[in-house]
């Protein structure tokens, strides 16, 4: 198996930091640390049911895993400095 099969994995609610990184690497620096916790949960749900690979539902969204996935994003923008 090689690294670019991971990159077809599925992707679901539960994988905070793989849905943080896709979003780090399709907003770069466009969103700095305050702006991503600035976010509306609306529009940060519309970007990751955009992601790629991700298979979770509208449905299966709740406020935490987004909570999650800010504080992970942010961790990614972080270590991106």
């Amino acid at each position: 198996m090689s690294f670019k099969d991971f990159d077809d994995f599925p992707i679901n609610w539960a994988d905070h930091e793989d849905i943080a990184m896709a979003l780090y690497d399709r907003f770069g620096d466009e969103f700095t640390e305050g702006k991503i916790y600035r976010i509306r949960f609306t529009d940060l749900l519309e970007w990751i049911l955009e992601i790629p690979n991700f298979q979770g539902t509208r449905e299966g969204s709740t406020e935490e895993h987004l909570e999650q996935i800010q504080a992970k994003w942010v961790y990614e923008w972080r270590d991106n400095q």
